[in-house]
């Protein structure tokens, strides 16, 4: 799987509060959400659980080659039945997207994309189990299944008290949004980030969100 900007964009934004101490990385992929953290605070420590095999392989290869190895730990196991033995503070999460769209050819990539062997109900439920009383949680999802996502966790007592709306570029409407979730009501955080000009070059907000993180910004 390619790396987006989506993801980065994720990991680049999500707030690490002062009392983050325990990070999990649902759906961990090839690490790149958990190397982020891992760069951006030198106090944590974070737990990638990862389904699919060779993904989990490959980053743990990552978090090796890593200066930020003894700091994530990559576990291949089913976030739907795996035994937390700890709460986290804070979990990120990058999940698959589309609930209700038309498959490829590839099924790796569909599991990864599609709600097939993740719902939006089992990441509630995750939450529900793995996140500290005062933890939060941080989601990417398109714009459509934000609302969806929203719908779910207000009927379930959950609260969204953070949202990072990404524009392609400012004549376009939103199509991912960044929410950040908690068993705690709040009044909402709304922001905005636009990632291109005109120019199909990043906008200088995207760029000073993404640059401690690109070679070549």
């Amino acid at each position: 799987m390619k790396v987006s900007t989506d993801a980065c964009i994720l990991g680049a934004w999500t707030p690490i509060e002062a009392h983050v101490n325990r990070v999990l990385d649902a759906g961990a992929g090839t690490g790149l959400l958990s190397l982020m953290l891992a760069q951006r605070s030198e106090g944590i420590m974070i737990d990638g659980i990862e389904l699919d095999e060779n993904a989990a392989m490959q980053a743990k290869g990552n978090v090796a080659a890593s200066a930020w190895a003894e700091r994530i730990n990559i576990v291949q196991a089913d976030i739907r039945n795996y035994v937390f033995h700890e709460k986290y503070d804070l979990i990120i999460c990058n999940p698959p997207f589309f609930i209700n769209s038309l498959l490829g050819d590839r099924e790796e990539r569909n599991n990864a994309r599609h709600t097939l062997t993740l719902s939006y109900e089992d990441i509630l439920a995750l939450f529900e189990k793995a996140l500290s009383e005062d933890g939060y949680a941080s989601v990417l999802l398109p714009s459509p299944e934000y609302e969806v996502w929203k719908t779910l966790l207000s009927r379930n007592g959950w609260f969204i008290n953070r949202v990072l709306l990404i524009k392609p570029r400012e004549n376009m409407k939103a199509n991912r949004v960044v929410s950040l979730c908690s068993r705690k009501a709040s009044n909402v955080l709304e922001e905005e980030l636009i990632i291109y000009k005109e120019t199909n070059r990043y906008t200088k907000a995207a760029t000073q969100l993404l640059s401690p993180f690109y070679l070549n910004l």
